[in-house]
Order: structure tokens, then sequence, then C-alpha cells
């Protein structure tokens, strides 16, 4: 049997644990996969491939890119902070991924009040700490009436959009002006409820305890104030405009101060000899055993700090901030952060996000049988494997059942494209008007007797019976009204099926396609 007729392609979900990259999750999981026995055909698939390219090809590559791997991706990204379902596509399964960016996804949330972060969530530095004894649950039940259904949403100060090609955060570290209105998107909320309310004191979340720089603040000020005019679609009044003009030339000012500082700083030389070892030499033997080697995380990993403050005291001297767990369902380029932000601004305050878990992104739902707990790649190949074949089975044979009847749909209500499928130097009216003919003269025959069917005479006729033959093999391809308008004479002294009618579609779009995301080819053409 040929290898690549026992690679199984597809796509299943993982759950990502916290602190870890979405990238460092496929590098791990690549890690497990590509010695694996499982993912050995498909190993050995690229190999065959790799073996037959051209020396051009191989050289376009580039580089460094020519190890062999499984082939992965994901279909959105997860930040550090959270966790739950990311979504791996394997394969040829990567081509669908796209298909999951614009999906409906439900994330679970705990909103901590009281203080906002550069980031919107507990990892970043504090900007700006407000009042909190006023809020109360049914504050903040109320204020998320607002939120629900379509809204326009700002992007957080740290998102990766850019304007004027660059990135939002490059502004903030470098300390400059935004050139113009930073773009707000439509967003879409379709359910939003809060699931626990936390009473201060009743929770062990914590502000982070880094502070903002005046770089950042000043930055921060700016893109709330453009926030603010943009929101409401109101001017500063001249006491804010006097206010923000006044804060840009101290921002300026200090700005300048700290450029013309820079060339008093003398740089070390950097060491280029290698560090020696930690450990003391040894030798195998009778000198002493090598000490044991410990796993080198990836680059990826352990990007969320841990707490070092679990068992200071609270940065509060009262009970603290109230917080909330808060459940919602969201189209595609919603912010968690930024709710949480806008939420605190809202009812008077300010808020960060302190937890992230997404449950469910389009079909696959943490705890499933489409979604992988990350734990199960340490414990070998005779655990995931079993339960990722499994899910790309599911995967497959839900992608070709919605593949098959999507193309059937189309092409049923497609106008008879008969130039395409007729012989050459046969016009279209040409046959139109031998197909009348022919009709008419069986019309007139069937009255008196069945007449017995005659050979075709001409090489146009034997053309056109061969294509007849060859239409009603790809009957299955929704083709009839393609056959039906080639005839010949054997056929026209039996009534052509009639079209099914556009109602047949139920009411769906006839350019729908398969939720998957794959092409409408044929399996033949995908393998």
């Amino acid at each position: 049997m040929a290898a690549s007729s026992s690679v199984l392609d597809g796509v299943f979900g993982i759950n990502k644990p916290m602190g870890m990259s979405s990238a460092q999750v496929i590098r791990d999981c690549q890690h497990h996969f590509n010695p694996s026995t499982f993912f050995k055909p498909m190993i050995d698939q690229q190999k065959a491939d790799r073996a037959q390219e051209s020396n051009t090809k191989r050289k376009r590559r580039g580089f460094g890119k020519n190890d062999i791997r499984v082939k992965m991706g994901h279909g959105g990204t997860l930040d550090p902070l959270a966790t739950g379902v990311l979504i791996l596509g394997v394969g040829k399964g990567t081509k669908s991924l796209q298909s999951f960016l614009d999906c409906t996804k439900t994330y679970e949330t705990v909103v901590l009040f009281g203080a906002s972060t550069d980031t919107y969530d507990r990892v970043g530095k504090i900007l700006k700490k407000t009042s909190y004894e006023h809020i109360t649950r049914p504050m903040v039940e109320e204020a998320l009436s607002s939120f629900r259904g379509k809204f326009q949403q700002m992007p957080p100060l740290y998102s990766a959009l850019k304007m004027e090609g660059k990135p939002l955060y490059e502004y903030a570290r470098e300390g400059k002006p935004i050139p113009r209105e930073i773009a707000t998107r439509e967003v879409e909320v379709t359910e939003l409820e809060l699931v626990e309310w936390y009473e201060p004191g009743e929770h062990s979340h914590r502000w982070p305890a880094e502070e903002a720089t005046t770089f950042e603040r000043n930055f921060a000020e700016q893109v709330w104030k453009i926030e603010k005019q943009q929101m409401t679609s109101k001017k500063l009044t001249p006491e804010e405009e006097e206010e923000e003009t006044k804060a840009l030339k101290e921002h300026e000012n200090f700005k300048r101060k700290a450029d013309e500082s820079v060339d008093a700083l003398v740089y070390d030389r950097v060491n280029k000899r290698r560090k020696t070892s930690q450990h003391p030499p040894l030798m195998s033997g009778a000198l002493g055993d090598l000490p044991p080697a410990s796993p080198k995380p990836g680059r990826g990993s352990n990007l969320i700090p841990i707490d070092s403050n679990a068992d200071a005291p609270p940065p509060w001297e009262d009970k603290g901030p109230p917080a909330a767990r808060i459940r919602m369902t969201v189209t595609s380029g919603f912010y968690v952060r930024s709710f949480c932000h806008d939420l605190g601004v809202k009812i008077g305050s300010a808020a960060m996000m302190a937890e992230l878990c997404r449950s469910r992104q389009g079909d696959f739902v943490l705890g499933s049988s489409n979604c992988l707990e990350y734990s199960d790649l340490e414990k070998g190949e005779s655990v995931w494997a079993p339960k990722v074949k499994d899910m790309l089975a599911q995967w497959n044979s839900k992608s070709r059942g919605k593949t098959i009847e999507a193309p059937l749909r189309a092409k049923q209500n497609q106008p008879a494209n008969t130039s395409e499928r007729l012989p050459r130097n046969v016009s279209p009216e040409k046959l139109k008007g031998s197909n009348d003919t022919t009709t008419s003269e069986a019309k007139s025959s069937s009255k008196t007797q069945a007449l017995p069917t005659p050979k075709p005479s001409s090489p146009i006729q034997d053309t056109e019976s061969k294509e007849v033959v060859d239409s009603n093999s790809q009957e299955t391809n929704g083709e009839n009204d393609q056959v039906n308008t080639v005839q010949t004479t054997a056929a026209a002294s039996v009534p052509a099926p009639q079209d099914p009618p556009l109602s047949d579609t139920k009411g769906k779009d006839v350019d729908e396609v398969s939720w998957n995301g794959f092409p409408d080819t044929p399996a033949s053409q995908k393998a």
C-alpha cells in the first residue's frame, strides 16, 4: 500500500495550557508527532516528494527549511494567559483553518475591577487605579446590556493591529504620537451572562505590582481620549483641549531630555566567548556521574511569570475590589481584553482581564471527543495516537459528507452551458435547430408507429452519441441539465427528464460551500 493512502490529514482541537504561546503548542505537538509511528506515512510521503523535486525548487525553499516535519497550523491564536480550545490542522487539514477564523467562539473570563493595565490583563503594567467601592452585581449586570448585539470595539493598546505599517505597541514603546484615528471594528456578542460574582475578599486575584512608565501612561491617555472622541462623536471642550496640549508638551520635553541623556550612556562590549558550564567537569565512570539532562523549555513556554506577590500583602488596605466571571459567545475579531477594560469604564471605574478560557470554537468543545488534552502528549504515543486517530477520522467523515452535498446543490441550479460540451465545428444554434427538428419529427411519428432507431450517419452524430454516454456517467455531479441539452435521434422518442425546480434547494444559497473550507473538488483530486 502506498504511503499516501495511509496518511491521516484533518483538524482536531487541543486544550492549550496557560503560559504558552499558540506557536509553541504546535512545536510541542511536532516534537511528539515527528518521530511517531502514527505519522510515519506522512513523513515518508514528504521524503518521497522531496526526492523528486528539482534543484531549483529545493534552493527556492531556502536554507534551513529542508527539514521534514509534520505539517501543522492553528485556526486562531490564543494569548499566553488564555487556556482552552486551540484548533490544529494536520497535513491537508491546514487548508481549512482559515474558515475557523470567522466562526463563533465561547469564552469565560474573570474581570477584576479597580485598576487598568497597558495590556488590559493582569500581566501588564498598572496605568491607573481608581475607586471600586460603588461597584455591585446589579450595576455590572445592567452594564452588560450595552455589550449585547453589534457594536464598534476599539482594539487593545498592545494589540497586533498595525497603523501605517507599524504595530500600535511600537508607538507606545517609542513614545511617538498616534498618526491618525485608531480604526474600530464591528463585533457582535450573541450571548452574554454573568456566571459568578465574587465579593471583595472572596477571591485570590491581584493587580500586578509593576507600574507603567511615563511614556506608557501618556500613550494610554492619548489613546483613551481618541477612543472617547470616536465613540461619542463629540469634540473636546476648551478645558480638555488645553489639558491635552499641556500634557503633550510635557511629554515631548520629557522625551527630548531622555534622548539627550542617551549619549551619556556607556555600553559594555558583549563578550562573545562561551560561558563556562555551571557543573564541574565529570567523566563517566569512577570519577562520578553526569548530571541528569533536564528538558529545555521552548521559547514560547513559561511566558506568564510566576506571581511572586502571591504571599505578599494585597495592594489594597481594605478587602479589595470585587470580581466577576462572565461567559460570552462572540463573532470573529472580538477582543475579550477590550471588553473587560470597557466594562470597567462603563461602570465608572477600571477593570482588567484576570483569567480567560476559550471553551468552544466552532464545533470543537473543551472536554469533548474532538479536543485533546495537552497532558496526553507527555503520556506517550500509546495514549495520544488513538485519540488523534479518532479525531481525524471524525473530522474526515464530517467533511466528506458536507463537501459532496454542496456541489450538488450548486450545480443543479447552474444554467446549461452547452458550448463547453459540444464537438468541434458545431455551434449551439446549429445543434439547437437540429434538436428542434428531431423533436418535432419524433412527435409526429409517435402518432403512427414507432420507427426503428436509425444509425448515426455522420461523425458529428457519433460524437454526440459518445457525449451522451459521458454525460450520463457524470450524473452524480449534478449535470443532468447538460445531458438533456444534447440529444440524438435515438433518444428523441424518450421524454427528456425535467430539471428539478429551484425550490428543491430548500431556500439555501446555491453558492453555499462546505463548512470545512475545502474546495469543491472530487475526493480523487484531493488525495
